[in-house]
């Protein structure tokens, strides 16, 4: 009987919790981040160890580029899922950004952990495509005196050939446009809308002939021709 009152006495509290949870995510869904991350923050409290909290709110202040505190809920997770890809990754997404935003003497500082982070999470998950993407970038973008490398960029672009041709091409275009080897470029991308043909790969192409190589018409032309695969 004593086992009957405490369960009819903790189920409403339950179903609260749940309650707020649902609409938490939901907040989370519409993209309403501030209110979601006060409802996530309450959860949190209440179950300070809870791994799909800590990652929404990891997330929400991912989405208010809020990144220290991003940062903070992401090393939790990093440590509450230790073989968990997904958290090295947004963990060294968000340094990433981090980065990004302050100044030359302190984001060097930071380089070697979102370089550790995106090689531990394709140590965990070796086909994960996105932190390859992600190193491809550090290495393209970063100074050669600092670690930046064609050659490195280059051989994660050739890593996502094999695991995803699509991913490979645009990647290879990717390389080619930064260093403005144009007709390369565009011939990367076109094997990528011939691999995949998606939405995605003809306004990369389209994109690369208006803003890159001037030529309008002929990214009028890409996307007509998406249209048209459509009908």
């Amino acid at each position: 009987m004593k086992l009957v009152i405490l369960f009819i006495f903790w189920l409403p509290f339950a179903a609260f919790a749940q309650s707020d949870l649902e609409k938490a995510k939901a907040l989370f869904h519409q993209e309403k981040y501030e209110q979601a991350s006060v409802l996530f923050e309450k959860l949190d409290r209440e179950n300070p160890d809870d791994v799909l909290i800590n990652e929404y709110l990891g997330d929400c202040a991912g989405h208010q580029q809020h990144w220290d505190k991003a940062l903070q809920y992401y090393k939790k997770l990093k440590a509450l899922q230790p073989k968990s890809a997904t958290y090295q990754y947004k963990y060294g997404g968000a340094l990433g950004m981090k980065a990004k935003g302050s100044n030359a003497f302190k984001a060097v500082g930071m380089i070697d952990g979102i370089r550790t982070s995106f090689e531990n999470a394709i140590r965990l998950q070796p086909n994960h495509i996105e932190a390859r993407w992600a190193l491809l970038t550090l290495y393209l973008e970063l100074p050669g005196i600092i670690g930046g490398s064609e050659a490195k960029a280059k051989q994660y672009a050739g890593q996502l050939l094999v695991l995803s041709p699509v991913d490979g091409y645009l990647a290879q275009g990717r390389i080619d446009e930064y260093f403005k080897r144009y007709a390369a470029a565009e011939e990367n991308y076109k094997k990528a809308i011939a691999v995949g043909g998606s939405k995605v790969t003809y306004q990369i192409l389209a994109e690369l002939y208006s803003k890159k190589m001037k030529l309008p018409e002929k990214a009028k032309a890409v996307m007509t021709r998406y249209q048209n695969t459509k009908e």
